[in-house]
């Protein structure tokens, strides 16, 4: 075993090159005792930046349809937002791919780069809308440009020492949940500042004219800075000559040079590879589609089974949420994913979502702080449920390819996912107005049918995570 090592140790000094920022990178990790808090950071508020923007209009998106005026009847507005809350992902679906490729090709730097200064340029103009199809048009060019998260996942893989990959992978999923969550949260808060602040702002003003430009803005200012730090990011993708020892790196890797050929077809046909995305895709269409559902739900009024909630009362829940989920993702998810590994803790969440999603219209019945306080702890469970499923399907994923077919693998998993995520949004505010217009039904009336179909695509991901479906080796 020692020989063996020391063998390999030889190939990977003799490997080393000079000009190769992969192999710079390679050397520290061998060289760094401890945990690589810097890196850990780093990856945390690229990840942070990217994600903030994806549901930060959920909040104020129902009044923004309003104000554009295209909605005849106050039920189809869910359906218009359904389509805005789509455009990002639909647009991320058509390149993630291609992304995916490019990071494998010329570096994963140059990705995050275009990533994090996408979000500055089209998340402001976003702001700016005059009209729904400005709003469609900007969402949809963010998505389009913005590749990031498939390479990031493979960077984090590269960047940190085997065993302290788990906690990379974690760190992007909770950054992504927390994301998800400050988004909203700042969107509730600081959209319409004009009637929210009369004081500080007058109507007039630009943030009168634009009610919504302010959490663009916010979001943008932190994503110019991230994009400045970035510039100091290591590159961790290895660049050597055609003619030199390049397989060596590989095989000290202890891969065999036949994997070496990344082609899609390789992957397409990697089942373990292609179930773990499958799961993960059933997992994301119910995410998102909860996301959007849960802000329009909030802010629908109380004859249609609404909470009759303003942005702010929507963002307060979902910053308690963030918070809630901070803690549990650092705390108890390393815990109970040594205990029972991430595929039983995913099904175990499932399976608990259900009944918790079921008792969602009856939470609608109660007021005041009774209401306060079980809407808040109903979704800091939700969230942590969902985010404990995202983990666990990103483990196996990534247990499934060899390091250099990362980028594209994780650009199969995006463009999937991304199309998932785009029909949340647009079939969950499009059921929404429907389930809206069905209050006296006699089977599942209002919003008991749009979580009760929640419910269904729970169920069918829970069911997916067994055999033989989801096969999982190099476990």
């Amino acid at each position: 075993m020692t020989n063996n090592s020391e063998l390999k140790k030889e190939l990977l000094e003799q490997v080393y090159h000079e000009n190769c920022p992969g192999c710079k990178v390679d050397r520290q990790k061998r060289m760094q005792k401890g945990l690589p808090i810097k890196e850990l950071i780093f990856i945390w508020i690229v990840v942070l930046c990217v994600a903030l923007p994806i549901s930060s209009l959920f909040p104020f998106l129902y009044f923004m349809i309003k104000d554009f005026n295209i909605a005849e009847k106050e039920e189809d507005i869910s359906y218009y937002a359904g389509f805005v809350g789509s455009a990002y992902m639909i647009g991320r679906a058509m390149t993630s791919v291609f992304w995916g490729v490019v990071a494998d090709r010329y570096g994963r730097k140059p990705v995050i780069l275009l990533g994090t200064s996408t979000v500055v340029i089209f998340n402001t103009l976003f702001g700016f809308s005059v009209n729904y199809w400005m709003a469609i048009a900007t969402r949809f060019l963010l998505g389009f440009l913005n590749g990031l998260l498939g390479p990031i996942k493979a960077y984090a893989c590269e960047l940190f020492p085997e065993e302290h990959q788990a906690l990379g992978l974690s760190a992007i999923s909770t950054s992504w949940g927390i994301g998800l969550i400050i988004g909203p949260a700042l969107g509730g808060y600081l959209a319409q500042p004009a009637e929210k602040f009369p004081a500080l702002v007058s109507s007039d003003s630009l943030f009168g004219r634009f009610p919504y430009l302010l959490p663009c803005l916010c979001i943008s200012i932190f994503a110019l800075f991230v994009t400045i730090a970035a510039f100091w990011l290591p590159e961790t993708l290895h660049f050597h000559k055609k003619d030199e020892l390049e397989s060596a790196s590989y095989e000290t890797e202890g891969k065999t040079n036949e994997g070496k050929d990344s082609s899609l077809g390789s992957l397409l046909k990697n089942w373990p590879l292609m179930s773990s995305i499958i799961v993960y895709c059933v997992f994301s269409l119910h995410d998102m589609a909860y996301s959007e559902i849960f802000s329009l739900w909030a802010v629908s009024p109380k004859s249609l089974g609404g909470l009759n909630y303003t942005t702010e009362d929507v963002g307060t829940v979902l910053s308690v949420t963030g918070v809630g989920l901070l803690v549990f993702q650092f705390t108890l998810y390393p815990i109970m994913e040594r205990i029972f590994g991430p595929i039983v803790v995913a099904r175990i969440a499932g399976v608990v979502s259900i009944p918790l999603l079921t008792s969602y219209p009856f939470i609608a019945m109660l007021t005041g702080f009774a209401l306060s306080l079980t809407l808040n702890c109903a979704s800091i469970i939700k969230n942590v449920l969902s985010v404990s499923i995202i983990t666990g399907t990103f483990m196996l994923q990534n247990k499934a390819v060899d390091q250099h077919q990362r980028g594209a693998a994780n650009g199969i998993a995006m463009t999937m996912q991304s199309i998932c995520k785009a029909i949340g949004p647009a079939c969950g505010g499009a059921l929404l107005s429907w389930s809206q217009q069905r209050k006296n039904a006699a089977f599942l009336p209002g919003d008991q049918m749009i979580f009760f179909i929640l419910n269904i695509i729970e169920a069918i991901g829970v069911i997916l995570t067994f055999k033989p479906f989801l096969i999982t080796h190099h476990y």
